[in-house]
């Protein structure tokens, strides 16, 4: 139980961003990215990428089959965020998203230490 409770709170740090693979408005509210901006599109694919992490978590909430990649694929979305986001001077504006998935990382240890020990 407490497996599928953290893989659900993995891909729950993954939603929002993965929602604006659907609800692209979401892109200029959450980033302030234009619409008409050329980066517009690569964050609209980067909603592609989000929406990827999340199917992979909960695919590994309830098949452990699936929880070794999904402990990577999320890892990788995860640290590379926080190493980034530290790398630029922790820009205020990305605050909460760096929050969401340092908070994201103890459920994330906890299920991917169960996922490698199996």
């Amino acid at each position: 139980m407490s497996q599928l409770i953290c893989w659900l709170l993995v891909g729950l740090a993954h939603l929002v961003p993965a929602l604006a693979l659907v609800r692209p408005a979401l892109i200029t509210r959450l980033y302030g990215v234009a619409p008409d901006s050329a980066l517009f599109l690569l964050m609209h694919h980067r909603a592609a990428l989000f929406f990827a992490v999340l199917v992979a978590c909960v695919w590994a909430a309830f098949d452990p089959g699936g929880r070794k990649i999904a402990t990577m694929l999320a890892a990788i979305s995860m640290l590379s965020f926080l190493f980034l986001y530290q790398s630029y001077g922790r820009p205020a504006q990305l605050t909460t998203i760096a929050l969401v998935d340092l908070i994201g990382l103890v459920p994330l240890a906890w299920a991917g230490r169960h996922a490698f020990q199996q």
